[in-house]
């Protein structure tokens, strides 16, 4: 489980494609590795991975071909800089909001615009995603915790939502230097995803006594 607030910029030291479709990366990392073990979860620009090997600044992980399928990386190469994030400690301040590092797939950048003091970032949504999205509401672009300060209409086309994000997220993250084009990965908030799976349901949830509950 992660926050979605980046403890440090990582870069992509290794790519190697496997014959069934899966990968290996490797990630420089000083902080992310500074007190990990083998099988820890580490949140690569918002894709929760598992250290398999590790050394003073680095680890590799193993990438699945599903991953890979529905994550933005398919696209990294040697040199791409990556949002890390370790996984949360029981007991530890929720900066952002729960965040999973289950991706429900990438968001395209369609448009960027400079205020004064901040800047506003807008993505393409996919129609399937966009009852999951709402104005105020938490959403993971990248690994990073953001709220939402905009979104399109129900019937709008193409769907889209707008984030604000101050300074110290253009700094600290790679939102910084995204471009109209750049993929991202996007998570949306747990609690609606759990909200649209028992809607669906609607009347054939089991009653209590019908022995829905122990």
């Amino acid at each position: 489980m992660f926050t979605g607030i980046i403890e440090e910029l990582g870069e992509i030291t290794g790519f190697d494609g496997l014959p069934d479709g899966s990968a290996r990366l490797t990630v420089r990392a000083p902080l992310a590795v500074s007190d990990a073990r083998h099988g820890d979860s580490i949140a690569v620009s918002g894709v929760c991975l598992t250290v398999v090997e590790q050394g003073p600044d680095w680890f590799t992980a193993d990438v699945m071909g599903q991953t890979l399928a529905v994550s933005a990386l398919a696209g990294v190469t040697v040199g791409t800089r990556v949002n890390l994030e370790r996984a949360a400690r029981v007991g530890d301040r929720l900066g952002g909001h729960i965040v999973q590092g289950h991706v429900d797939g990438t968001s395209t950048l369609l448009a960027r615009s400079d205020q004064e003091h901040w800047r506003v970032l807008r993505f393409a949504l996919d129609p399937a995603l966009a009852p999951l999205v709402v104005d105020k509401g938490s959403i993971t672009v990248a690994g990073v915790s953001l709220t939402v300060s905009a979104v399109s209409e129900p019937g709008d086309a193409p769907s889209w939502f707008e984030v604000s994000l101050i300074p110290e997220t253009l700094v600290a993250t790679t939102l910084g230097s995204l471009e109209p084009g750049d993929v991202v990965n996007v998570e949306t908030d747990v609690l609606a995803r759990h909200v649209r799976r028992l809607v669906a349901f609607g009347d054939r949830l089991p009653s209590a006594a019908e022995g829905g509950a122990r």
